[in-house]
């Protein structure tokens, strides 16, 4: 098995789909919110630390998405229910990061570093 380059990079609007849709199964698997939590949390370093190979506004912009769609779930939960509103928010943060990090041609952030 060899070890992967520093340079190496990896598609993370999968890591933002597990992050989101994980963190919430395990929260309700569990009963344990915290638990979820660091899944969440796991994912978005994984994701982050890929996203900062491309700058500061790319890091911060996708990482507020991120979070806020954590954040925005609860009150659509409301509206629509829980899975529903987990995968909703889910398809637009992993598309976001799909758009603007992993496509081959990807949406640039204003100030962003080319891969």
């Amino acid at each position: 098995m060899t070890e992967a380059s520093a340079d190496s990079s990896y598609p993370t609007s999968p890591i933002v789909a597990a992050g989101l849709i994980g963190g919430y199964a395990v929260a309700r698997a569990t009963g344990v919110r915290p638990l979820g939590g660091a899944v969440l949390a796991a994912c978005g370093i994984l994701a982050g630390r890929e996203w900062a190979k491309r700058g500061i506004p790319e890091t911060v912009g996708l990482s507020v998405l991120y979070v806020a769609s954590f954040g925005l779930s609860h009150p659509l939960a409301k509206k629509i229910g829980a899975w529903p509103a987990v995968l909703t928010v889910t398809a637009a943060a992993a598309g976001a990061a799909y758009a603007m990090h992993d496509h081959p041609t990807p949406v640039p952030f204003p100030g962003s570093r080319p891969d």
